[in-house]
């Protein structure tokens, strides 16, 4: 074999066995036991509890959504059954001839467009307040990958990789088995009560950061940043998933947060740096690859 072809063989294999290396390394967890807040119930049908203001102020507009459309939809069909009732063939066998009635006409132009910018004014505030980014107290990058997501604490020299776990793997990483597809091997961890933002991206085609409790849904676009930003109020395990279709194994690439106390949260940084900060290349490496 040509010395070049063999020396780059090699240096992809060491490449290789380095990179197997690193996913094989044991998550740093949190150690203490939390409250499942962020997780599907059967038969729900309603929102996630929300723990962020974001996310009360959406639960809050979509019920009054909900409630504006409701109250159209009982007297559009009120007018139908009236009209129904009082101008069939049998109750009225002879009909009016008149085309046109101009009051009538002008309630229904101006009346839809009045409850629309009602709609507007009481919405753009929220919308407004998602997408205006605040000072952060923690900042992370979340690039999506086919399928897994890589998430780095810009503030420190920690970046990981955070996988499905296996249903074998669910009870002794401290998970319960109906929360397969649901945990990760290295989740998020982030403390109570502090801003966070998080600039989102991919690596290769579109995929999206969503944490319902959390109120949070953002695409990851490759070569563009896109922020959003929470402040978790209650500790606990939240759960989401990628919200973009981004290919076969679309569906096995769930988001884990673990939120918890500032101490616990300041010990996990600490053994997290040791696990996680970016190691130097190894000599042999270096030699093969040149």
């Amino acid at each position: 074999m040509d010395m070049t072809l063999r020396t780059k063989a090699v240096g992809c294999l060491v490449a290789m066995a380095a990179l197997l290396q690193a996913s094989a390394a044991p998550a740093v967890d949190v150690g203490v036991e939390l409250e499942r807040i962020g997780k599907p119930v059967a038969d729900g049908y309603n929102f996630q509890d929300p723990v962020t203001e974001v996310a009360r102020d959406i639960i809050w507009l979509d019920n009054i959504v909900n409630v504006i459309g409701a109250v159209i939809c009982a007297i559009v069909m009120t007018l139908l059954l009236i009209v129904i009732v009082r101008y069939n063939s049998r109750a009225n066998p002879k009909a009016a001839q008149f085309t046109h009635n101009t009051r009538v006409e002008f309630v229904w132009t101006v009346l839809p467009i009045l409850i629309l910018i009602g709609i507007g004014i009481v919405s753009l505030p929220i919308l407004f307040k998602q997408q205006r980014l605040p000072e952060a107290d923690i900042t992370v990058k979340a690039t999506g990958n086919q399928w897994y997501w890589t998430y780095e604490y810009m503030d420190h020299d920690i970046s990981f990789d955070s996988f499905m776990l296996q249903q074998g793997e669910l009870v002794e990483n401290g998970y319960m088995p109906d929360e397969f597809m649901l945990a990760v091997d290295a989740p998020l961890v982030l403390p109570v009560d502090k801003t966070v933002v998080v600039y989102v991206t991919a690596s290769d085609v579109i995929h999206a950061w969503t944490v319902p409790a959390f109120g949070v849904k953002q695409d990851g676009v490759p070569g563009r940043l896109a922020g959003l930003w929470f402040k978790p109020e209650v500790e606990g395990i939240y759960f989401g998933q990628c919200s973009e279709l981004c290919g076969k194994d679309h569906t096995y690439m769930p988001i884990t947060v673990k939120v918890v106390s500032q101490d616990i949260y300041e010990d996990w940084l600490d053994r997290a740096r040791e696990e996680y900060a970016e190691a130097p290349l190894d000599d042999s490496f270096m030699v093969a690859s040149r």
